[in-house]
């Protein structure tokens, strides 16, 4: 009895570090219990994967070690998720300011804070892409292959997976960038052509045209491209994934 709950505090460190940063809608901002439940459900599920029970109870500072290393594979696939999660945001707080959506504030679920309108909206569409593409089934999935690839205690974050993560991190700016640039550069021409008639008319008050101007131009442009968000989404999630997968199967350095 002692050494199924010992693999179950275990299995529940490694799902438990992937929790504090995978975005998932609602888990952030729910009661500290029913977080504490999902975990645990997570750790339940994975009941046909849970490794071996150790023969002895290993003494407090092994415990430890294997904690350790239990919540490093799990930060691993929850910063390898927020990266990933984490594009749209990088978007939205690009051309958000130029467009001038950073004076039109909201409350953020997420941190009952008061946010940017482009960065909530970001928030919430990478939360329902996540869940719409069954991401969330392909983390439970590599945490099952990660049970079978990594006893308790045996991963070790080498530099090979460090810089893995660090090139998805890499990405997220690069894959957000190019999300903002049609807009970015719409924006831009279109300061250019009001400073240019302003130049050519100089009674014409103009000022007060821009802002809702440039708010009106990158709502237009997010319409025409929100199409490829999909896309690109999707090309970014392969990627992550397969770094992912890699880190739970891979045991050499």
């Amino acid at each position: 009895m002692t050494e199924t709950v010992l693999s179950f505090l275990l299995v529940l460190a490694r799902v438990g570090g992937a929790l504090v940063f995978v975005p998932l809608p609602g888990v952030r901002q729910g009661p500290a219990p029913a977080r504490a439940a999902l975990a645990g459900c997570l750790a339940l599920a994975l009941y046909p994967a849970w490794p071996a029970p150790p023969e002895s109870a290993p003494d407090g500072a092994r415990l430890a070690l294997w904690l350790i290393s239990e919540l490093a594979l799990g930060v691993t696939v929850g910063l390898g998720v927020a990266f990933l999660n984490e594009i749209f945001v990088v978007a939205a707080a690009i051309f958000g300011l130029p467009a001038g959506y950073s004076y039109a504030a909201t409350i953020d679920p997420a941190t009952e804070a008061d946010s940017a309108v482009l960065l909530v909206l970001a928030q919430f569409l990478s939360g329902l892409l996540f869940l719409a593409l069954g991401l969330h089934l392909e983390v439970i999935r590599i945490f099952a292959r990660s049970l079978e690839a990594w006893p308790p205690g045996s991963f070790l974050a080498d530099p090979s997976r460090t810089r893995a993560l660090i090139a998805l991190g890499a990405g997220m700016f690069s894959t957000g960038l190019r999300l903002a640039l049609p807009v970015v550069g719409l924006l831009l021409l279109t300061d250019a052509t009001l400073s240019l008639v302003g130049r050519i008319h100089s009674h014409l008050q103009l000022l007060m045209l821009a802002f809702p101007v440039k708010m009106l131009a990158a709502l237009a442009v997010l319409a025409g491209v929100l199409g490829l968000y999909l896309r690109l989404y999707r090309s970014a999630a392969e990627g992550t994934l397969t770094v992912l997968w890699e880190t739970a199967a891979r045991r050499g350095g």
